[in-house]
C-alpha cells in the first residue's frame, strides 16, 4: 500500500515532464513536414532518347509494394500532407486520450490505465537516472520518455488492421477470392494511414531534435571552453615528456568525436528504427499480398511486436548515453576511455 502511494507521488511530482510530449510530437510534426514538402517530389520521367531495349526492361520492373517516400494524400494550399503525416496527428491524439484518461481523476492506489501510465514513467525515469547524474537525468528524463512513447505507440499502431492496406491503388480483376469484394485492390501504393517511423523524414526530424538538445545540454553542462576542453583536451595524468604527444592524439580522438557527435550519432538513431520499421512494414505486406487469406503474414505480425518494443527502448537508451558521454567530468571520462 505505502509502495503504490510512494510511486503515486512521485509520478505526479514529475508529470509536469509528461506535459512536455505534445510540444515535442509538434516539433517533430513540423520537421517532417519541411523534410517531406523537400523530399516528396515526383521522380522525372525518363528521357525520350535512348535504347528501347533499356526503356523496355525499366518498364518491366515493378515498384516495391512498399515505397520509400510517403505519397502525399491532401494539401492545405501549398503545404503537402503525407499519409505518415496524417497518422502522426492520429497517434498524437491516443496518446493523448490515453495520458488524459489515466491523469484525469488519479487515485493514491493506481490501477488500470493509471497505473500502466505510472509504471511506464517511472521505469524510464529510474533508467535515465541509472546512467545520468541527477540535474541531467531531470533535462533528459522528459525528451528519452517522449520519445519512447511516441516511437512504441507508433509501432504498434502501424501494426492495426488497415494501416499500409488501405487507399488508393490498381482494381483487383484477378478472379481470386478477395477480388470479388467492393472496391478491392491488388495493393495500395498510396495508403491512407503509414507508420510515422517507416517514413525517414519523421526519424530524421526526431535524430535532428535530439542534436540540437543534446548540444545545449552539453553547453548548460560545461560551457564552451569546458565542452572544448571535455572533448578534445588530455584525460588523465600526464608529464611534461609525453604531453605534447598525447595532446596530438587527443586532438584526433576529439576530431573523430565531433564528427560523431555532429553525423553519426544522430544518423545511426534515425535509420536505425526507420530501416527496422520499413523493413517490417514491407515483409509483413509482400506476406499479405502473396499469401492466401494474408494468412503469411500473421508470423510476422507477432515479430514486428517485439520489434516494435525493442527499437523504442534502443532509441530513448541511445538518447541516454548519447548525451552521457557529453555531460560528464574529465575524471568519469578519462575511466570510460
Amino acid at each position: 500500500m505505502e509502495c503504490c502511494a510512494a510511486v503515486g507521488r512521485v509520478v505526479r511530482s514529475n508529470f509536469y515532464h509528461v506535459k512536455q510530449l505534445g510540444f515535442i510530437i509538434l516539433a517533430c510534426a513540423l520537421f517532417t513536414a519541411f523534410f517531406a514538402a523537400r523530399v516528396n517530389a515526383e521522380p522525372s520521367p525518363l528521357p525520350e532518347s535512348g535504347a528501347p531495349a533499356a526503356v523496355a526492361a525499366h518498364a518491366e520492373v515493378e515498384p516495391p509494394l512498399v515505397s520509400v517516400a510517403a505519397p502525399t494524400v491532401f494539401h492545405i494550399g501549398l503545404f503537402p500532407v503525407t499519409n505518415s503525416m496524417l497518422y502522426t496527428w492520429v497517434v498524437a491524439a491516443v496518446i493523448f486520450v490515453i495520458v488524459r484518461k489515466a491523469t484525469r481523476r488519479m487515485q493514491e492506489v493506481p490501477s488500470g490505465t493509471q497505473n500502466l501510465i505510472e509504471a511506464t514513467v517511472e521505469g524510464l525515469e529510474e533508467m535515465t537516472a541509472g546512467v545520468l547524474e541527477p540535474k541531467v537525468a531531470r533535462w533528459v528524463f522528459p525528451f528519452a520518455a517522449t520519445f519512447f512513447i511516441f516511437i512504441l505507440v507508433s509501432n504498434l499502431m502501424g501494426l492495426l488492421p488497415g494501416v499500409g492496406s488501405i487507399g488508393m491503388g490498381i482494381p483487383d480483376h484477378s478472379g481470386s477470392l478477395t477480388s470479388s469484394w467492393p472496391r478491392a485492390i491488388v495493393h495500395a501504393e498510396a495508403p491512407i494511414f503509414r507508420p510515422p517511423t517507416a517514413d525517414a523524414n519523421m526519424t530524421v526530424a526526431m535524430a535532428l531534435i535530439f542534436l540540437v538538445m543534446g548540444l545545449y545540454w552539453a553547453y548548460r553542462y560545461n560551457g564552451v571552453f569546458g565542452f572544448i576542453k571535455h572533448t578534445f583536451g588530455v584525460k588523465g595524468e600526464t608529464n611534461k615528456w609525453s604531453y605534447v604527444p598525447l595532446a596530438l592524439l587527443f586532438l584526433f580522438i576529439g576530431v573523430v568525436e565531433m564528427f560523431s557527435i555532429l553525423f553519426v550519432r544522430p544518423l545511426a538513431l534515425a535509420m536505425r528504427l526507420y530501416g527496422n520499421i520499413l523493413g517490417g512494414e514491407s515483409v509483413i505486406t509482400d506476406m499479405l499480398t502473396h499469401s492466401p487469406l494474408g494468412l503469411g503474414a500473421l508470423p510476422f505480425y507477432f515479430f514486428e511486436l517485439f520489434i516494435a518494443v525493442v527499437q523504442a527502448l534502443v532509441f530513448a537508451l541511445l538518447v541516454i548515453a548519447f548525451v552521457g558521454t557529453m555531460c560528464m567530468h574529465d575524471e568519469e571520462a578519462a575511466a570510460a576511455h
